[in-house]
């Protein structure tokens, strides 16, 4: 009995269990959005009052999240390593008051992830001020981020085998 129902399981589930863990995975990226590109964004404030971004921009910066998304799961899990029972704070590059409150191994870790977030962005064609604009329309319009999720679930159904 029990080998018949893991059949029908399996039969009519496959592929939704297949589905869903891929959009577990992109809802993940979607949401450390914020977090992951946050770490780039300028004190200052970026005048985010034109919504146009290409398609190519939409295309380079869903390729740099995703590039990036192993190394920043990667440094998380080594800062928090070090920080034990503690919090992670937030880590935005560009604010070295982050960087700067974390004890000196998790710093070095931070510091590298951000030297190679930078250099993951500018070699996926953006620029840092634009990836930066880019990410702050993300998180003001629902529309453009239905828009990048959209285009992260399309570059990971061809990434996969």
């Amino acid at each position: 009995m029990k080998k018949k129902m893991n059949r029908f399981y399996h039969y009519f589930f496959r592929h939704t269990l297949s589905q869903m863990r891929l959009q577990t995975w992109l809802l993940v990226i979607v949401t450390s959005l914020g977090l992951g590109s946050s770490a780039l964004l300028s004190i200052s404030k970026v005048n985010a009052q034109s919504s146009s971004v290409s398609n190519d921009e939409f295309n380079s910066y869903a390729r740099a999240m995703l590039s990036m998304e192993p190394d920043r799961q990667r440094a998380f899990r080594k800062i928090k390593e070090i920080l034990g029972d503690r919090d992670v704070p937030q880590i935005v590059c560009n604010e070295p008051n982050s960087l700067n409150s974390l004890p000196s191994e998790a710093h070095n870790i931070a510091v590298k992830y951000c030297s190679r977030y930078q250099q993951v962005v500018e070699d996926s064609g953006l620029s840092i001020d634009r990836f930066n604009k880019i990410t702050v329309e993300l998180q003001n319009s629902s529309d453009l981020k239905n828009q990048i999720y959209k285009i992260l679930i399309h570059m990971q159904k061809n990434s996969s085998p």
